[in-house]
């Protein structure tokens, strides 16, 4: 059995993998986002800008009915277009959060479904799952301060 690893790439991307991909020289990844393809696209819109409050990166497409690209963290989800399909089983959101008790509070009190209260896991992250318009499934997390994930592994760089 191979073992995964997570650590900082070019730009100080966080990336994962196999160790012999990242010898190897492994995908660059510049950027990443998550495509979203829902049923209502102005519901699905409203409630990732209004509800869960995420930042507005880009707007394209139609002026009248934009597809819009908003900040996740780090990374990128984009709402546009419309689902050809079932919706939301196919795919998951993972969003790290300060506080995820008040993110629940918050939450809870607009009306959005909540799949599970917060708890804490074996693995040592606090996790809440609540579900977008369309069904998609969304973990909200907590990194604890004692983590393992808020230490950088890697050994001071010597100086200059």
């Amino acid at each position: 059995m191979r073992q995964r690893f997570a650590g900082l790439g070019s730009g100080g991307i966080l990336v994962s993998g196999y160790p012999q991909a990242a010898r190897m020289g492994g995908v660059d990844v510049l950027s990443s986002r998550i495509l979203v393809r829902p049923a209502d696209l102005g519901r699905s819109r409203r409630f990732y800008q209004d509800v869960l409050g995420l930042a507005i990166y880009r707007e394209f497409g139609r002026a009248d009915n934009p597809g819009v690209v908003f900040f996740a963290g780090p990374g990128l989800v984009e709402v546009a277009g419309r689902s050809a399909g079932s919706s939301g089983q196919s795919m998951m959101i993972w969003l790290q959060v300060r506080d995820v008790r008040a993110e629940y509070e918050r939450l809870a009190a607009a009306g959005v479904r909540i799949l599970r209260e917060p708890a804490a896991e074996a693995w040592g992250l606090i996790e809440m799952w609540i579900e977008d318009p369309d069904g998609v499934r969304i973990v909200l997390v907590e990194v604890p301060a004692d983590h393992p994930l808020r230490r950088d592994p890697r050994s001071p760089s010597p100086p200059p």
